[in-house]
């Protein structure tokens, strides 16, 4: 089992509970916490050992990129390059349940990358939860989905349940208000492409209304 579980209150986390929850970041944990679109399997972005990890529970090829986690959009110009078009359309939607394939910068770990095209997926979410712990770390977070073998839904208790023989820590929360699965768009050029239609669709509608003529 975990060596640390923990529940946090959703809208104002308690802040000795983050502490203890980085330091073990920090320290190569694997942790399943609630995340805007469901439960995830995460840890720090640097920490190699544990993404090897999750690659290993989430039996993903190595050469699957990553989706990471960061507090804002100015974060976000850390880790990817994003042109002009894409930061106008981004600083619209975020914080919100959308993943951003974009360029990736050398602050990206190679081991997070997707390796042929050298770009990684980024959201920025606007749960209270994740965003307290994203300040608190100070660095982005892995975010994988963390589901059954046959991907049925099922709920927070049996999604604890089965990961937390797995991993380090195990975060829950007073309450969940899962957005589901993220929309998924392409802006590794200027031409976005939708890969994916999934919560905060209509948002991406109204504001990138190009991507749905057909």
């Amino acid at each position: 089992m975990a060596s640390l579980s923990l529940e946090l209150h959703a809208d104002t986390p308690e802040r000795y509970k983050l502490s203890k929850i980085v330091s073990e970041l920090n320290d190569g944990a694997v942790v399943l916490y609630p995340a805007d679109t469901g439960f995830a399997l995460g840890c720090a972005l640097m920490q190699k050992n544990a993404i090897e990890r999750i690659r290993q529970i989430r039996q993903l090829p190595k050469n699957k990129h990553l989706t990471f986690l960061c507090d804002s959009l100015s974060h976000v110009a850390e880790y990817a390059k994003v042109s002009n078009r894409a930061y106008r359309a981004m600083k619209r939607l975020v914080p919100g349940p959308f993943t951003f394939i974009l360029p990736a910068t050398k602050a990206v770990p190679h081991y997070v990358l997707d390796p042929k095209r050298k770009t990684t997926g980024i959201r920025v979410p606007r749960n209270a939860l994740v965003q307290s712990l994203l300040h608190e770390l100070g660095s982005p977070i892995i975010s994988i989905t963390a589901r059954s073998d046959d991907g049925e839904y099922t709920t927070p208790e049996d999604i604890v349940e089965t990961f937390a023989p797995l991993v380090d820590v195990v975060v829950t929360a007073s309450d969940y208000q899962f957005d589901g699965e993220s929309t998924l768009i392409d802006m590794t050029s200027d031409d976005f492409v939708l890969l994916r239609r999934g919560a905060g669709v209509q948002e991406v509608c109204q504001e990138i209304p190009e991507l749905f003529e057909l």
